[in-house]
């Protein structure tokens, strides 16, 4: 498999530190309010990632944080505490707000069919592991103590700049926004790793440390969970394009200053989704949200089916017709793969056939992760000159990778209830069963036809006659 490294700005073949093994990382929500659909697409792409990983029989261990302290409105350690803002919103405790959105946060994925991580850890539970990091970075140099909080010195890094992709300009404050500069630093690049008298008097999360009360910055949170469940190499993380400066950068910097070497070798981000009027946030235009989307009368797999349609180093434009538009194409799909597996009861395909059906999947998704192309193999088994039981197999197969739920939306499409037939079809069903039993098969196969142009397919199976829309 290749994939695009953003480290190296290329596309490299994946190739795992230990055999057969990946350790994976997936920076996780902020959980002061819902997900709106932006961010999941992240989450949908690295979830299929995952999967085609495991797909191709590597054994992957995934881990992923819950941000519920230190996460503050600008990237650049200025501005209020996003988990203390949701909390003044509804009026409720910081760690009722993170237990309400964490579960919300789930519950979404779920329904998206997103596979929860192998570990997921809660920020508030490794403080001990984040004061003895920040701790070993103070004893190497690396951190300093101004204006009551500590700050990671980026001058002591021989290349802070990794990933050679935002402007002078951002670095100028060392945020992807205007904010004010915090003067306590002695670079503009620095970052806090532990906040004590700044951003203290409205805290309502805080813990004893070293250098007093206080609580953590965002970036080392990270940095600690990854290190602590999947060890001081990593093979891959992932996160959304907004995440690559300041928050990777940083996690680099802490990481290997911590460290003593290279502690991560592939870096997978994805692509925003945007409006007709720019990028996604919760801050402007309608908050878009799965639950909106289910109100709209959108199962959240047309979504997931939408995001796979495009590359995810592609932008992709949301708007109601584009959604529209998917979820017409998701139910013609599943339609067509109704009359495969219904042709498929009662019947075996041999291994090697249903392989040769994969190739094309396989092709497309070892070409860093081309979902779109993966898409257009998956209507190619559609349409092959194949058994009916191996393309059943095989999209059974590719869907546990696209976890589009295909197979059950086609059994369900297919499986048609008699108070959803109309009494029309039904008459010429029974007209035709006649006609078969007459042995007159040129007047069944009129009927049949007659079935066919109001939009049914009459099927005579060991279990009895079986009608399905087409």
């Amino acid at each position: 498999m290749r994939i695009y490294n953003t480290l190296s700005h290329k596309v490299e073949e994946f190739v795992p530190r230990e055999a057969g093994k990946v350790g994976m990382y997936t920076c996780g929500p902020t959980v002061y309010h819902y997900a709106h659909i932006g961010n999941l697409r992240s989450y949908i792409m690295e979830d299929v990632l995952e999967k085609y990983l495991r797909f191709t029989g590597l054994d992957v261990k995934r881990v992923m944080n819950i941000t519920d302290v230190g996460h503050l409105t600008s990237d650049g350690d200025t501005g209020d505490d996003k988990m203390l803002k949701g909390a003044k919103r509804e009026h409720k405790s910081v760690m009722e707000i993170a237990q309400f959105y964490t579960d919300a946060f789930f519950a979404d994925c779920k329904k998206l069919n997103i596979k929860t991580p192998d570990v997921v850890v809660p920020a508030t539970t490794y403080v001990d592991e984040f004061i003895r990091v920040i701790s070993s970075l103070m004893d190497k140099g690396y951190a300093y103590e101004a204006g009551g909080n500590i700050y990671f010195d980026t001058s002591k890094t021989d290349n802070y700049n990794v990933f050679h992709n935002f402007t002078e300009d951002d670095l100028e404050v060392g945020v992807r926004e205007g904010v004010e500069e915090d003067t306590n630093k002695r670079n503009k690049a620095d970052f806090v790793l532990w906040f004590t008298k700044s951003k203290f008097d409205d805290q309502e999360l805080k813990w004893e440390s070293p250098w007093g009360v206080g609580y953590p910055g965002w970036h080392i949170e990270c940095s600690c969970i990854s290190m602590k469940n999947l060890g001081e190499y990593l093979d891959l993380h992932c996160g959304g394009v907004d995440n690559i400066f300041p928050h990777h950068t940083n996690e680099i910097a802490q990481s290997e200053a911590y460290l003593g070497h290279k502690w991560c070798n592939y870096w997978f981000h994805v692509h925003h989704l945007n409006t007709s009027s720019g990028k996604m946030s919760k801050s402007k235009g309608e908050f878009l949200t799965v639950s909106l989307l289910e109100e709209k009368g959108y199962d959240p797999l047309v979504y997931r089916f939408f995001c796979l349609q495009s590359h995810y180093r592609k932008g992709l434009v949301f708007t109601w017709e584009n959604l529209d538009n998917a979820k017409a194409a998701y139910n013609k799909l599943t339609a067509r793969i109704g009359k495969i597996v219904s042709d498929a009861k009662d019947t075996k395909a041999e291994p090697d056939e249903i392989s040769a059906l994969e190739e094309g999947f396989r092709a497309a998704m070892d070409d860093d992760l081309n979902t779109s192309n993966a898409m257009t193999a998956l209507y190619d088994i559609l349409k092959a000159e194949a058994s009916p039981a191996a393309k059943a197999a095989a999209i059974e197969n590719i869907d546990k990778v696209l976890s589009l739920g295909l197979i059950e939306a086609a059994k369900k499409s297919a499986e048609l209830s008699e108070d959803d037939i109309p009494e029309e079809v039904k008459a010429l069903a029974e007209e035709r069963a006649q006609a078969r039993k007459a042995k007159d098969f040129a007047k069944a196969d009129e009927l049949r036809d007659r079935i066919a142009a109001l939009g049914y397919t009459v099927k005579e199976t060991r279990q009895g006659t079986v009608i399905t829309k087409n």
